[in-house]
């Protein structure tokens, strides 16, 4: 819906007022799941649409609609999502892929999947803002390398910087109406990705598990050698999880991931001097608990 265009309102309802928004997302709905419902609400909200206008234009009753708005009950089919999708202008493309995983998480099969899929008449092809598929382009091998430090593996790394993705492409308004676009993207990629991320008893990331991945083990035939070098590397890595989040971001993608010294501060959204003292500021606490292997790196 265009700004200029005002929303219908309900037989009934006093001018200027609005019907109450939903209630909150049920606590049960996965973090999959909130990856698209989130920015369907915010959408909701943001068009001034009551819940009655909803069930005028996507044809179905508010009940329905109040627990698909919330993530209540069953995992909702595709045809009624896309019935808000389309109600509210939503890009449908990133919407479905996002639904997918999710359905993916709420143990749904491919084939109901794919059927509630086809249940739906296609859209017409959607054109991607350049500047997010320029971002995208630049910032996945970053991003990924950034994800995969903290989920291990290379599969779901991917699957959390494609979802980050898709809710900028979603949200993109509001990505490109903050003061730095590349900062609020690094800022959901974090979000998304520390959300699934293994937790300490404190609620710090754990980093301890890239320990075992680490180039420095490689030349160690020894075991016991092995071990204790995990064990050193694993208090390291707890302790670079322990700083403040800025530093721990800039310490991860530089000695973690190997990103280029003089592109961490556009991955990262900050100014090179910023993310200078942030590196020196980490380093500086970090230092007198360095591996003491034959190499500081």
């Amino acid at each position: 819906m265009k700004p200029s265009q005002t929303p219908d309102r309900s037989e009934g309802d006093p001018p200027g007022r609005r019907g109450r928004p939903p209630e909150p997302i049920c606590e049960t709905a996965g973090a999959a799941h909130r990856s698209w419902l989130e920015p369907v609400r915010s959408r909701l909200e943001a068009s001034g649409l009551t819940l009655d206008d909803l069930v005028s234009r996507s044809g179905y009753s508010k009940t329905r609609l109040s627990e698909l708005l919330r993530g209540k009950g069953y995992y909702p089919g595709w045809e009624i999502t896309y019935s808000v999708v389309r109600a509210l202008d939503i890009p449908v493309g990133p919407l479905r892929r996002l639904w997918t995983a999710a359905a993916v998480e709420a143990r749904k099969d491919t084939a109901w999947i794919r059927s509630r899929i086809l249940d739906v008449q296609p859209p017409g092809p959607e054109h991607q803002p350049v500047a997010h598929l320029g971002l995208t382009q630049a910032m996945w091998r970053p991003y990924t390398a950034y994800a995969q430090a903290f989920l291990q593996t290379e599969r779901r790394a991917r699957q959390v910087v494609a979802e980050t993705f898709d809710i900028l492409w979603l949200t993109w308004d509001e990505a490109t109406g903050s003061p730095d676009t590349p900062r609020h993207a690094w800022q959901l990629l974090r979000s998304r990705v520390l959300a699934r991320a293994p937790r300490r008893p404190d609620g710090r990331p754990d980093l301890r598990a890239a320990a075992f991945s680490t180039a420095v083990l490689a030349d160690l035939p020894d075991l016991a050698d092995r071990l204790a070098r995990v064990d050193v590397l694993a208090r390291f890595f707890d302790a670079i999880a322990g700083l403040p989040p800025d530093q721990m971001d800039v310490i991860v993608l530089r000695y973690l991931c190997a990103t280029d010294p003089d592109a961490v501060p556009g991955v990262v959204g900050l100014s090179p001097a910023v993310t200078h003292t942030l590196d020196h500021h980490a380093r500086g606490a970090l230092d007198r608990l360095r591996p003491d292997f034959d190499t500081q790196e």
